[in-house]
Parts: structure tokens; C-alpha cells; sequence
């Protein structure tokens, strides 16, 4: 089902490791020019950058991109696209994709999938990706985080932890995956109504959430249903640091 969507990016000038990353050049552009880009690729109709500061938002501006103003005292990205939503007057009905600014790499058609999940059903509000685990490493490395779900699709429960528990196979192979199940790893972009995002900037931080580190169960705690689209594979790591500054150039300019 296609159906249009709208995408935001969140962009804030501080970084503890990389200060100004989003006006950071790569390949004679600033990271933020090609996650827009990114996101026009995946055919979004309306496509804003929401920032806090004055850089960004003339950078994003002078190349003809659209971006508006925030407060500055967010606490959450998901927080700042409320706020876009509220300004720009949107329906209740209109699906936002929530994309991180520091995602130069990301498809395009996950995008697109993330919206277009979302559309094709009416349990859930919001709408997420996830890629299969392919190696044990990955399985028992915190900073990757797995997602459990039901017969539907729906999420059961998002962890830093190996989930499922696979007890008879690492209890008698000392922590090898059995393949019985897939281990799918969550990719942390979200679509969601503006109905949903709303609520979901109503409620309160939950005990879940602060334990495990991850917004994302908030959603769950309340009772709310998170839908999960499979794709093919996890994308390229975002930036976080100078060399992944370097790693996404180089990849950039190879293709």
C-alpha cells in the first residue's frame, strides 16, 4: 500500500565525540545535504529537517531544504519531530518517518518500508525495521539490540540482551546460535502517525526504558503495539566518531 509520508530528520549541533557533525563535510557536502537527499530519494513528499541551531538550520535552508527551528531543551529527537508536526499543522493521520541525521548511507527503500508498513495495517501506531543476526558476536554484543516478535510481526520485547534465550543450545555448546530461530537485530528508525507521536511525547519515562537504555520500550510499557518490518539486511553504521567520518567518505566515494 503506498501512501504518502513525510520525513523528519533531527539534527542537534552538539556531539561529546564529534562537535558539528551534522554541517560536517563528506564527499564536498555536508552530512546532513545527503541524508535530505537520502530521504527525497525514497520519494518522502515533504521532507524537514528539525534542529535547535542557527548552523544547521542555514545550511539546510541555502540549499533549498526545507528545516525548522526547535526548542532548544528537547530531550529526545522523537521529541523535536512533535514539535515540527504541531508547527506544520499536520492531520492526525499523516505518517512521519523519523530519520536520524547521522545515517548519510541508509537505503532509501528502507525508507520507503518503514512508511509503507506502517500504512498497510491499524493495530499498531508506529512502525520499525529489523535485519537478521548473522553472526554470534553480534547476538551477545550489547550495542546491538534485538527485537523478539510475534506470529504477526508485531514487536514482543527489544533488549541488549540475547533474546530468545536459546537454553538447551548454549547450555550444551557453551553459547552457539543452533539457527532454530533467527535473531533479528533492531534498526533503530521509526514511522509513525502523528496521532501516536503525540501520545507517546504524553507519557512518562518508563522503569523498562531506563533499564535496557532504549526508548523504544516505552512503547511496550504502555501497552502499545510496535510493528516490525524485516528487511534484507542492517545498513551502514551511521557517524559517531572521525573514523566513521572517514569510512563513510571513502564508501561514498567508491560507489
Amino acid at each position: 500500500m503506498n501512501k504518502a509520508f513525510k520525513v523528519v530528520i533531527p539534527a542537534r549541533y552538539g556531539s561529546t565525540r564529534l562537535p558539528g557533525k551534522p554541517l560536517l563535510k563528506i564527499a564536498g557536502q555536508a552530512m546532513i545535504a545527503h541524508v535530505c537527499q537520502r530521504a527525497l530519494e525514497a520519494d518522502a513528499e515533504e521532507v524537514v529537517v528539525a534542529t535547535d541551531d542557527q548552523r544547521i538550520y542555514d545550511s539546510v535552508t541555502a540549499l533549498g531544504l526545507n528545516a525548522v527551528m526547535t526548542d532548544a531543551n528537547h530531550q529526545s529527537g522523537t521529541e523535536r519531530i512533535n514539535e515540527v508536526a504541531e508547527k506544520s499543522g499536520w492531520d492526525e493521520d499523516t505518517i512521519v518517518v523519523n530519520l536520524q541525521g547521522d545515517e548519510p548511507l541508509i537505503p532509501p527503500a528502507y525508507i520507503k518500508d518503514v512508511a509503507t508498513a506502517l500504512a498497510s495495517q491499524n493495530q499498531a501506531g508506529i512502525a520499525t525495521l529489523a535485519a537478521e543476526i548473522l553472526s554470534e558476536q553480534e547476538v551477545f554484543n550489547p550495542n546491538a539490540v534485538k527485537v523478539v516478535l510475534n506470529h504477526a510481526g508485531y514487536a514482543l520485547y527489544f533488549s541488549r540482551a540475547a533474546i530468545p534465550w536459546d537454553r538447551n543450545s548454549f547450555s550444551a555448546t557453551g553459547g552457539e546460535i543452533s539457527g532454530a530461530m533467527p535473531y533479528l537485530r533492531h534498526i533503530g528508525m521509526y514511522a509513525y502517525t502523528v496521532k501516536f507521536l503525540k501520545n507517546y511525547c504524553s507519557w512518562q519515562p518508563s522503569v523498562l526504558e531506563t533499564v535496557e537504555s532504549l526508548e523504544q520500550l516505552r512503547i511496550l510499557w504502555y501497552g502499545e503495539q510496535v510493528l516490525v518490518k524485516t528487511v534484507s539486511k542492517a545498513p551502514e553504521a551511521g557517524v559517531d566518531t572521525q573514523a566513521d567520518l572517514e569510512r563513510v567518505e571513502k564508501a561514498m566515494l567508491n560507489k
